[in-house]
Order: C-alpha cells, then structure tokens, then sequence
C-alpha cells in the first residue's frame, strides 16, 4: 500500500511542476454539485490546487438548483432551444439561487477544507458584460429562419479579469456565478460553459476543465477517448457522432482552444477527486481537448 502511493505521487510530480503557477479555469456543473460527498472532494481538489501553487478559478452552473426553487414558488420553467426562457421574475430567482445559495455553499465548502474562496457574479467589478442572445430557428431551406426570444439569456460580449487577477494574487480562490450585466445594468442569464470558456480565454489558462455528468468523448465503438485534436472533433461534430448537450460543451472546449488556452479537458464530476485524477495522473479519467 505505502509503494502504491509514493507511485502515484511520483506519477503526480511531473504534473505539479507544469501547472506551478498556471491558471486553471474549472467549470462545476452536474451531479458533483448536489452530492454531498463529492462536493465535498471537489472542494479538497480546489483547494489542494491552490496550496501547491496553482491557480484555481471555479465557474459554476446550478439548473437543478433553480428549478428546485421555480417549483416551489409555482413557476413552471419553459426551455428554449435548450435553453431557459427567463423573463424578469425568473431572472430574480436566477440571480438569488446562482449568486446566493449556490455560490456561497460552493464558497463556505472551500473555505471549510482550509482554502480561501470568495464569491463573485459577473456583475461584480464588471467581470462578465454581456448582450441580449437572439436565437435563429430554420426548419429546412424552402422556409425563412425564425427569430426565437429567449428572454433575459446572455452572450459574453467582454470579459474584465481585472477582480480575477487581484483575487488569485493575493491568495483567493475565485468562485463565479455566470450572470452578466447589460450595457443599461440589465441582468442576464448566460450558460456556465461559455461563461468558463470566455474566463479561461481571457486569462490565457493553461486549462479548461468541464466537469459533467459523462465521462467524455466516445468514440464510435463508445469508447472513451482520453485525448483528441480539434480538428477530429470538429469532424465528429459533422458527421452527427457528437449530438445533443454535448455539442455545446465540446463548442465552448474548442473556442477556449482558439483563444489560447493550452488544453481543455472534459470530465465526469460523478468520479470522486475527478479534477486531480484528471490532471495529475498520467492516463486522466475524460477527455483532453488539443490543438496538433
């Protein structure tokens, strides 16, 4: 047992090395933010990061969260395009659940296994400005596109690191929930993948990780791929073997990639310490996303 894990240190050291000092830009979503255990192992992963020297930044998601309190309340959710129509009402409980109970129980979770976490929204310090999304909808060719409003949803339109930088040099872990301000300091719901996306680009990141509820890409035989070039995503892409809500993610893996992030990783958060297991061991447990 003492030489299996010296051997996984060992295996480890490398990693540490590479990362000291680097930027990692994490995006917490699924089951790994409602099961206690893990959320308790993802907090010990973050702050194990931040104790070796590296910088941790944590983009949060909380759909299960949200429609928990939207159906307490009575109000029935309905999704566009798969995305959450949020009219003004909805977009209060948006905003009290992501930037309220969600990101400070993320906060309070770090901060209990010795790491310091502060919370922020991208309203804060202007981090996330972002426009109104207009969705298009065409049904085949013969027919004109249709113009789908999906409320108060977001693009990012700029991201100011500035809080970002200040946090992680004096030793904070930033925690941010993925609402943006508008232009006239209206509010936006904006997805919590483009949002990690947009914040690693900006922060030139050595890593995005998404942490999800699948294990990665499959291949056409349903295997796991641990590592792939974007150009054979984007092919996967093409010819329908990527569909659905993986599409989105794998999009926002390959935008960062575009901006100069180094690599970027999907994971399943269902995997206890998934976020070390990925990044310090030699084979990880999802899928690598890199530039050949």
């Amino acid at each position: 047992m003492t030489n299996s894990v010296a051997d996984i240190l060992i295996e480890a050291l490398p990693y540490i090395k590479r990362f000291s000092g680097k930027t990692i830009v994490v995006k917490y979503g699924g089951h790994a933010m409602v099961d206690e255990k893990l959320k308790k192992d993802f907090a010990n992963d973050i702050t194990l990061l931040k104790y070796i020297g590296v910088n941790p930044v944590v983009v949060h998601g909380g759909g299960p969260q949200i429609n928990k309190v939207l159906d307490a309340m009575g109000i029935t959710s309905k999704f566009v395009r798969g995305m959450r129509y949020t009219d003004d009402k909805i977009m209060d409980v948006v905003e009290m659940v992501l930037g309220g109970k969600v990101n400070k129980g993320i906060v309070a979770g770090i901060n209990r296994q010795g790491g310091k976490a502060v919370g922020l929204t991208g309203k804060d310090g202007m981090l996330i400005t972002a426009e109104k999304m207009t969705l298009f909808y065409q049904e085949d060719d013969t027919k004109p596109p249709e113009i789908i409003d999906p409320g108060m949803v977001g693009n990012v339109s700029n991201i100011n690191p500035d809080i970002i930088h200040t946090l992680t040099n004096k030793g904070f872990i930033p925690v941010i929930a993925p609402v943006g301000v508008g232009k006239k300091g209206e509010t936006y719901n904006i997805n919590a993948d483009l949002v990690a996306s947009k914040i690693a680009s900006a922060l030139n990141a050595e890593r995005l990780i998404l942490v999800t509820d699948v294990e990665g890409v499959l291949d056409t035989d349903k295997k796991l791929m641990s590592s792939v070039d974007a150009a054979a995503i984007q092919k996967m892409i093409e010819a329908g073997q990527i569909k659905g809500g993986m599409i989105p993610k794998v999009e926002c893996a390959l935008e960062a990639l575009k901006n100069g992030v180094k690599k970027s990783h999907i994971i399943n958060g269902k995997l206890p310490h998934a976020v070390l297991l990925e990044l310090f061991t030699d084979s990880g447990i999802g899928t690598q996303v890199f530039v050949d």
